[in-house]
């Protein structure tokens, strides 16, 4: 019993031994005479205080405070937003894309100006002859010696031809008066072919013929009456006082050759 009871004991004093030192050893590691200071107080010494600056290893022993901010709390409401800034260069141009798809029809787009009245062309004539003509040994051109109407002189009143200077379609008309018991006989004349004839048979009682076509003209074609010769003793009227012998012409519409 004595044996137990002096095993205990003495395992017991020395673990106090051991517990004695470990606090010697941490008692003889902090410096005796270095003061207690608080966090806030100044570093330097007040004058007049008798107190000892300390020096730069007490100074190294002092904790070092840090203060850390989470900005993360801190966060204000998203501000206004800033001025536009300046625009910058242009890029370099890129491929050119893919043709898109075609688009619906537009609206009918409004008229446009009138075109200039210089472009429209005329060509157009009236002529009448007061004196009779009897056929001779070759073929007579008609002349005639009183004009109605001759824009820009395109009939030619001394060889009495019409001269093309508008190229197109032409109508074309004669009228004559019959001479009694004498055959009637003229053509139309497109340059130098016959292209409709004008005919009346002898008879005791003159009338009125007429012949009308439609012809397309080149420029400088010609247009003429034509007498036929004697071999076929025909005449045609007229008198100083009433027109019996007409021919007229005019462009019905201008090909794109004058244009």
């Amino acid at each position: 019993m004595m044996c137990c009871l002096q095993g205990n004991f003495s395992g017991t004093a020395m673990l106090g031994v051991l517990v004695l030192l470990s606090l010697t050893s941490l008692v003889a590691l902090v410096p005796s005479h270095v003061p207690c200071r608080h966090c806030c107080d100044p570093l330097e010494t007040p004058e007049g205080s008798g107190a000892q600056p300390p020096t730069e290893t007490q100074i190294s022993h002092v904790p070092e405070i840090r203060t850390y901010i989470n900005m993360t709390i801190l966060k204000g409401d998203k501000g206004e937003r800033g001025d536009r800034g300046t625009l910058g260069k242009a890029g370099p141009e890129g491929p050119p894309g893919s043709r898109g798809p075609m688009g619906s029809k537009g609206t009918k787009g409004q008229s446009g100006l009138p075109g200039d009245p210089c472009k429209v062309q005329y060509s157009a004539f009236s002529v009448g002859r007061r004196k009779s003509l009897h056929s001779l040994e070759s073929y007579q051109a008609i002349v005639f010696d009183t004009v109605f109407v001759n824009l820009d002189d395109h009939f030619n009143m001394f060889n009495g031809k019409f001269l093309c200077h508008v190229p197109g379609i032409y109508f074309f008309n004669v009228n004559i008066h019959t001479w009694n018991f004498k055959e009637t006989y003229l053509h139309i004349m497109h340059n130098d072919t016959e292209q409709a004839i004008v005919y009346a048979q002898p008879s005791d009682r003159s009338i009125m013929q007429s012949q009308s076509l439609m012809l397309e003209l080149k420029l400088k074609d010609e247009v003429w009456v034509r007498l036929y010769k004697r071999e076929r003793e025909n005449a045609i009227y007229s008198d100083d006082v009433d027109v019996y012998i007409t021919f007229n012409g005019y462009l019905v519409k201008g090909s794109a050759e004058g244009n």
